[in-house]
């Protein structure tokens, strides 16, 4: 499958949770089957989305006032998919840089405990989008810097290139920047282990 192939099968982001573990995955599949057909972006009513961003607010604001950190929570839907933001002036940043976690462990924890929420409360599975101080914006930044040098590595040396494991959203992002390079990307692995190879073909 050519690149361009892959990237206009690619056309929503997954979620981050594992599908058909064990095998392996071309990019376009990686972005898709791993949802309900419900769950699908462009079957997501509009005002559905509104409400899970207004319940994962909530849910958010009770969290931030009980550990005590002071921050703004912004909502944006587009693609299909809610985004909510927090963040916070210079003085207040620590607090919320602990909610980040390392490597964006306990921000991932939070954003399931969202979706966790709003499905409690509306009974609809959420693909909403967490970001905390800009951790996401600055993260993605980091994997098309990582795509790119994968992708220099292979046509240089002819070989493939395996990247270190990361969870299904950020393989989505990966993915996307490899197809745009002109490359190959698949996902191998599972659980934990799961990672992307970049290759010529």
């Amino acid at each position: 499958m050519s690149p361009a192939e892959t990237a206009a099968e690619r056309g929503t982001e997954d979620m981050d949770f594992e599908a058909n573990e064990g095998e392996t995955e071309t990019a376009a599949a990686d972005a898709e089957g791993v949802e309900d057909a419900d769950d699908d972006a462009t079957e997501t009513p509009l005002n559905r989305l509104e409400e899970e961003g207004d319940v994962a607010a909530d849910y958010l604001e009770e969290l931030l006032d009980i550990a005590d950190i002071d921050g703004d929570i912004d909502i944006e839907v587009r693609g299909g998919r809610t985004y909510l933001s927090v963040i916070a002036d210079e003085s207040s940043n620590s607090g919320l840089t602990a909610l980040v976690g390392q490597g964006g462990e306990v921000l991932d924890a939070l954003q399931e405990l969202t979706r966790l929420a709003v499905l409690s409360q509306t009974g609809n599975r959420s693909r909403l989008v967490l970001d905390i101080n800009g951790y996401r914006g600055q993260r993605a930044k980091y994997l098309h810097s990582l795509a790119e040098e994968a992708v220099a590595k292979v046509k240089s040396d002819g070989e493939a290139v395996h990247l270190v494991p990361m969870s299904s959203y950020e393989r989505k992002i990966v993915h996307d920047a490899v197809a745009d390079l002109g490359l190959v990307s698949e996902s191998e692995g599972e659980g934990a282990k799961r990672h992307i190879v970049v290759s010529a073909d």
